[in-house]
C-alpha cells in the first residue's frame, strides 16, 4: 500500500486548535495510515498531508483554514453525497480511508457535534456495491509464515466465505496467485523472512503489514473459535493448532478492527487442501490466461471472460473459482458434466431457468449486508424478489436425471416467512435510504399511520373538527386554514364575527375577513408538528427489527445463494457448449489426451465463426506421450499446445470442450512453460526466469501432469539452448514420463523420436507458391523440414537486403554443425530414471555400490587395485 500518513501535530506557533480541529487530530491518531474523512455538514473534509494527497489522487481543490495565520492549515473535501466515487478512487489507488461520521443529530447536539469512525475502507474489506465489480470476488488475504510451512488464509468479506490452509513455503506464490487478493495481510517483524519472495508477486499496494502481536497463535485460535462460536474447530476439519489458523485469526482481528460492527454472516470456515483440486502454478496461471490477460490484467480477452454465460453476479463469481479450482475427483466431474449435459439435451429447461435467475438479485452479498448490520431498505426487497423465483426453480429442478439437479432442487429452502414478512413490511419500490422516509407500508403499523395522517394534516380530523365548530358557532361559511406564519387557524367573514365563541383567540382581522385560534387547535398543530418527526422515528425503528429478524436466517439465505450460483453456472456452461459446438469430454483412467478436432477455446470465441482451424491432439502411450512439434512462427504452434492445457482444465472443472469428441486422463497438474519477460526488479533476465520455471517443471512433475513448452533454451546461445532443450525433453521422457507438448525451432530435436520411444514428432503444414509460404494451421505427423523464419520476416517488412544476406549465413550455419549424413552431431544419452537423493546424515537405503563397499576388504588391496575399483564403480552409477 502507499506509504501512510504521518500528519504532524500542528507547529507550535499556530493558533490554539479549535474544539473541532481537536477531534480531528484525536480520530486521526488513532487511525494511522489511513486517509481520514471528517464528515462536516454536507461535506467530507481531509486536512494537513492527507488533503495533499487527497488533492492529487482525487483532482480535488487544494485549499486552506487560517489562511491569515502563519501557518495555514491545508484543506480538501467534497459533498457527502459523492462518498461512493471517491472511495472508488481512492481504493483502486491502494489506500485506506477512515470514515468519521457525526454520530448525532446536530440539532440535538450540546456543543461539539459527536464524531467517531464508522468503517475503516481497505482494498480487502469492500462490502459496498458501489465500489465492487459483481462479477469477481474481492479476498482478503492473510499469510502467517513459518519455518517450512506458512498458514494462508483468505475471506470474502462482500459474502461471508471464509477459506483456511497450511501450505509449503515453495507453494506460497502458486495459492496468492491462484487467490489473486485484493488485499494481503502479514507480519511487520517478517521482512527478513524467505516468504518475501513470494510476496514479490504481488502489487506493493496489496500488502498490508500488522503488527507482530496479531499473530499470537493462541490468541487467534480464540479469535476463530469466538466469531464461529464453538469450542473447536474439529467439527470444521480443521487443526485448532495449525498455523492456518494462526492467519485466520489475525485476518479477522483486522476485518473487525476495520469494520467496527458485527461479523455474524462468518458462520463458518473451510479447510483448503492442495491435491483435491488441478494444481497450477503462478506462472502457468498467467502463461494461460485463465482469468486475466497477460497484457493489462484485464478480465476480457481471458479464458474466464469467454466462458461466461451466467446471467448473475453470483454465478460469474463461482464460475471463476471453478476455473481457478479445477477437480481432480472424476466422480465429482462426472456430476458435473452430468447436469451439463442434460441442460444441453433439454433448451426447455435451460431456457427457462436462465430466464429466472436474470431476475435474481446478488443474494450472497445481499445476506452479507443484512447480517452485518449495513442492508438498504431496497436490499431487504431485492432479496424477498429472489426469493419469489425459489418456487418455479424448484418446480423446474423436480425429477431431474442428473443427480447434480436433483441434489441442488432438493436443498433449496423457499424462506417463505422471509419473503412474507419482507413484502408486508416494505413498499414495493423504497428509497434507497432509511432516513427518506416512505419505507413501510401503510396499514402495516397502526402508530406509524396515525403519525403519517397527523404529518399529511389529517384531512379526515381537519373536516370532522370544522363539520363540529360550524354546527357549534352556526357560521355556515367557517373554515379551517393554514400558512407558515402563525399554523392552523379558523377563517370567517367579518360579517359572521360576533357570532363566534369566547374561547376563539383573534389572530389576524383581514379585509372582510377574520381570523382566529382555538386550544384545541393548537393542540391539534403541534400533534401534527411532532407527527413527522414520530413517522420517520418509529419508520427507521420497524425497519430495524425487521432487518434483524432477516438476519437471523443468514445460514439458510447463504446455502440457497449457492445453490442459485450453481446453477446459474451449470446452465451456462450448457448455454455456451450449444452456442459454440461444444462436445462432453470423456473422463479416462490413464494420462491420456485423445482429441479430435479441438479448438481453442478463446481464439475460437474472439475469431468469426469457421475460421478457427481445429486439430487433433494425441498424447498417450500408444501413440506418443511426448510431442516435438516444429514449424515456423505464426503458424499455431503455441496455440496448438496451450489448446491442449486449457482442454484439460475446462474437463476437469466440469465444462464441456470445443471439439468433436475428446478423451481426457485426468491430471493432477498443468504446467506451461511458454514465454517469458525480463523480471528486472528480481534482477532476473528472461533467459534466467525461463530456467527457473522449466526447472520447477522438473522437479515438480509426476507421471500424470500436463506439461506444455514453448521455444525453451532461446533465451542464450544457439548450441546453449539446443543442449538444454534436448536434456529437458530426455528428462521429461526418462525421469517423469509427463504428457508433454514441446514447440520449438530447434529441428534438431525432432532426431529423438529415433532415441526416445514414446516421443512423437509433429509439425506444422505450409504450403509453398511461388517463393511465398501459406500457414495452414493445421497440425500433421512428422517434422518439419524449414524453419521459414526468413519468410515470416519477409511477412514483416524486412528490407530484401537484409533477406538476401540471412539466406546466405543460414546456407552456411547450417552445412557447420551436421555430419556427412546431414544430422546434427549430438552425443548418444544415458538412460537415467529420476531417483531420491542419498541422505548426507542418518541411514540411506539400500544401493549395489554400498553393498560392494561394505563387503570389500580395502585392507588387502594394492593402490593401483583400489583404483581400478573406483572406477568400475563410477562406471556403474553412470559417471
Amino acid at each position: 500500500m502507499p506509504e501512510p500518513t504521518t500528519d504532524p501535530l500542528p507547529p507550535a506557533t499556530s493558533p490554539p486548535l479549535t474544539p473541532m480541529m481537536a477531534r480531528y487530530q484525536e480520530v486521526k491518531a488513532q487511525n494511522p495510515g489511513a486517509l481520514l474523512l471528517f464528515r462536516m455538514g454536507d461535506f467530507y473534509e481531509l486536512f494537513y498531508e492527507d488533503a495533499q494527497t487527497a488533492a492529487k489522487v482525487l483532482g480535488l481543490t487544494l485549499t486552506s483554514r487560517d489562511k491569515g495565520s502563519p501557518n495555514p492549515t491545508a484543506m480538501a473535501g467534497f459533498p457527502y453525497h459523492a462518498l461512493n466515487g471517491y472511495l472508488q478512487k481512492l481504493v483502486r489507488a491502494g489506500y485506506r480511508a477512515a470514515i468519521c461520521e457525526q454520530v448525532e443529530d446536530p440539532k440535538q447536539a450540546k456543543g461539539l457535534v459527536k464524531r467517531e469512525v464508522t468503517q475503516v475502507v481497505t482494498p480487502g474489506t469492500l462490502t459496498d456495491d458501489a465500489l465492487l465489480d459483481p462479477r469477481e470476488s474481492n479476498f482478503l488475504a492473510c499469510v502467517a509464515p513459518g519455518k517450512e510451512v506458512c498458514g494462508l488464509a483468505w475471506l470474502e468479506l462482500s459474502t461471508g466465505r471464509f477459506w483456511v490452509m497450511d501450505v509449503a513455503l515453495a507453494n506460497v506464490a502458486d495459492e496468492l496467485a491462484r487467490i489473486r487478493p485484493a488485499e494481503c495481510l502479514l507480519p511487520e517483524d517478517s521482512r527478513q523472512h524467505p516468504v518475501q519472495l513470494a510476496m514479490s508477486t504481488l502489487a506493493p499496494s496489496v500488502l498490508c503489514e500488522r503488527p507482530a502481536w496479531c499473530f499470537s497463535r493462541e490468541n487467534c485460535r480464540q479469535r476463530v473459535l469466538e466469531q464461529l462460536g464453538v469450542l473447536t474447530l474439529e467439527g470444521f476439519d480443521l487443526d485448532g493448532d495449525s498455523i492456518g489458523i494462526t492467519a485466520a485469526g489475525a485476518l479477522l482481528e483486522y476485518v473487525r478492527q476495520t469494520q467496527k460492527s458485527e461479523l455474524s454472516h462468518i458462520t463458518r470456515i473451510e479447510p483448503y487442501r492442495r491435491g483435491q483440486t488441478l494444481l497450477i502454478d503462478e506462472a502457468t496461471r498467467r502463461s494461460l490466461e485463465l482469468t486475466h490477460t497477460l497484457r493489462g490484467g484485464q478480465r476480457e480477452g481471458s479464458l474466464l471472460a469467454v466462458l461466461d454465460e451466467t446471467v448473475s453476479p453470483m454465478g460469474a463469481r463461482l464460475l471463476a473459482e471453478w476455473l481457478s479450482n479445477p477437480l481432480t475427483d472424476a466422480a465429482a466431474i462426472n456430476r458435473r458434466l452430468d447436469a451439463v449435459q442434460e441442460l444441453v439435451h433439454d433448451g426447455g429447461l435451460r431456457q427457462a431457468l436462465r430466464d429466472l435467475l436474470k431476475d435474481a438479485y446478488d443474494v450472497p452479498r445481499l445476506t452479507a449486508r443484512i447480517a452485518t448490520g449495513r442492508a438498504s431498505p431496497r436490499d431487504l426487497v431485492f432479496l424477498a424478489r429472489t426469493l419469489a423465483i425459489l418456487p418455479r426453480l424448484k418446480a423446474k429442478l423436480a425429477g431431474r436425471r442428473a443427480s447434480r439437479l436433483s441434489d441442488l432442487e432438493g436443498r433449496i429452502e423457499l424462506c417463505a416467512e422471509v419473503r412474507t414478512e419482507i413484502e408486508a413490511a416494505i413498499v414495493d419500490e423504497p428509497p434507497l435510504l432509511i432516513t427518506d422516509g416512505g419505507v413501510i407500508r401503510d396499514g402495516y403499523h397502526a402508530s406509524l399511520d396515525e403519525y403519517r395522517d397527523l404529518a399529511k394534516g389529517g384531512k379526515a380530523w381537519i373536516a370532522k373538527y370544522q363539520a363540529e365548530e360550524i354546527q357549534r358557532t352556526g357560521i355556515p361559511n367557517l373554515k379551517v386554514g393554514f400558512n407558515r406564519v402563525f399554523g392552523y387557524y379558523l377563517e370567517c367573514t367579518a360579517a359572521q364575527a360576533d357570532k363566534v365563541p369566547a374561547d376563539y383567540i383573534r389572530k389576524q382581522t383581514l379585509k372582510n375577513q377574520e381570523r382566529f385560534i382555538t386550544p384545541a387547535l393548537k393542540e391539534y398543530e403541534d400533534k401534527v408538528l411532532r407527527a413527522e418527526g414520530q413517522a420517520t422515528s418509529l419508520e427507521q425503528e420497524l425497519f430495524l427489527a425487521l432487518r434483524t429478524r432477516v438476519a437471523q436466517y443468514s445460514p439458510r439465505l447463504r446455502e440457497n445463494a449457492e445453490i442459485l450460483a450453481e446453477i446459474d453456472v451449470l446452465a451456462g456452461l450448457a448455454e455456451l457448449a450449444v452456442q459454440q459446438g461444444y462436445c462432453r469430454p470423456e473422463i479416462i483412467a490413464e494420462p491420456a489426451l485423445d482429441i479430435h478436432e479441438g479448438r481453442h477455446p478463446v481464439l475460437d470465441r474472439l475469431m468469426p465463426r469457421g475460421h478457427f482451424v481445429p486439430n487433433d491432439i494425441q498424447l498417450g502411450e500408444q501413440v506418443g506421450r511426448v510431442q516435438i512439434i516444429t514449424g515456423p512462427n505464426m503458424a499455431g504452434k503455441s496455440t496448438y499446445i496451450r489448446q491442449a492445457a486449457l482442454l484439460t482444465i475446462l474437463t476437469q472443472m466440469g465444462s464441456f470442450v470445443p471439439a468433436t469428441s475428446a478423451r481426457v486422463g485426468l491430471a493432477d497438474r498443468v504446467f506451461a512453460r511458454v514465454g517469458a519477460s525480463d523480471e528486472l526488479g528480481k534482477g532476473q533476465s528472461t533467459f534466467m526466469v525461463e530456467m527457473t520455471e522449466t526447472a520447477r517443471i522438473l522437479n515438480a512433475a509426476t507421471a500424470r501432469s500436463v506439461v506444455i513448452l514453448d521455444e525453451i533454451g532461446r533465451g542464450t546461445s544457439t548450441y546453449d539452448g539446443i543442449s538444454l532443450a534436448w536434456a529437458v525433453t530426455e528428462f521429461l521422457h526418462d525421469a517423469i514420463g509427463c504428457r508433454t507438448l514441446f514447440a520449438t525451432h530447434y529441428h534438431e530435436l525432432t532426431q529423438l523420436t529415433g532415441s526416445l520411444k514414446h516421443a512423437a514428432n509433429w509439425n506444422v503444414a505450409v504450403r509453398e507458391q511461388n517463393d511465398a509460404v501459406v500457414f495452414l494451421h493445421k497440425i500433421v505427423p512428422g517434422a518439419a523440414d524449414k524453419s521459414y523464419g526468413i519468410h515470416v520476416a519477409q511477412l514483416a517488412g524486412v528490407p530484401s537486403d537484409v533477406l538476401e544476406r540471412a539466406k546466405i549465413i543460414l546456407k552456411t550455419l547450417e552445412t557447420d554443425h551436421v555430419d556427412e549424413t546431414g544430422k546434427t552431431r549430438i552425443p548418444t544419452r544415458v538412460v537415467r530414471k529420476r531417483e531420491k537423493q542419498l541422505a548426507l546424515f542418518g541411514p540411506v537405503e539400500n544401493h549395489p555400490v554400498l553393498d560392494e563397499l561394505r563387503q570389500m576388504n580395502v585392507d588387502t588391496m594394492s593402490p593401483d587395485a583400489a583404483l581400478r575399483e573406483l572406477q568400475r564403480m563410477r562406471q556403474l552409477v553412470g559417471q
